[in-house]
């Protein structure tokens, strides 16, 4: 998106976390757009042709889960370069490996997620992605 700030979607169902994240990537001076399912995600990168620098995706999400976002990500030319971190409660290799092969960029798990090193990676990935 051609502003100064680099967007961010935020696929996230939960309220809270949402909420949270939003307040802090905004305060980093980064323009948040936000689905609560896998279906709306996709209608914002297809349908509304929004194009983040970066994509935080759930996994377990209402309608199309998070793998089956990132699939379809990754099979259509003109989102498959979009770099994805995904954020989730499935925390099994398995899951981390199936990110992997995706070709996510990082993987956090959200037992264990530091906010603020979640940030940090947001920032220092849409600032190489600008250089």
């Amino acid at each position: 998106m051609t502003n100064n700030k680099p967007t961010v979607l935020l696929i996230e169902d939960d309220p809270f976390l949402s909420s949270v994240l939003r307040l802090k990537l905004e305060k980093e001076s980064f323009k948040v757009v936000r689905a609560a399912d896998g279906d709306e995600a996709l209608d914002f990168l297809t349908e509304q042709g929004v194009k983040p620098d970066l994509i935080l995706l759930d996994l377990i999400l209402p309608k199309k889960n998070g793998f089956e976002v990132l699939e379809t990500i990754r099979q259509d030319p003109l989102l498959e370069k979009l770099p994805v971190i995904i954020i989730s409660n499935l925390g099994q290799p398995s899951d981390i490996e199936r990110g992997k092969a995706l070709g996510i960029i990082d993987y956090f798990v959200k037992a264990r997620l530091s906010i603020e090193e979640l940030v940090t990676k947001v920032k220092q990935e849409t600032q190489a992605k600008a250089v």
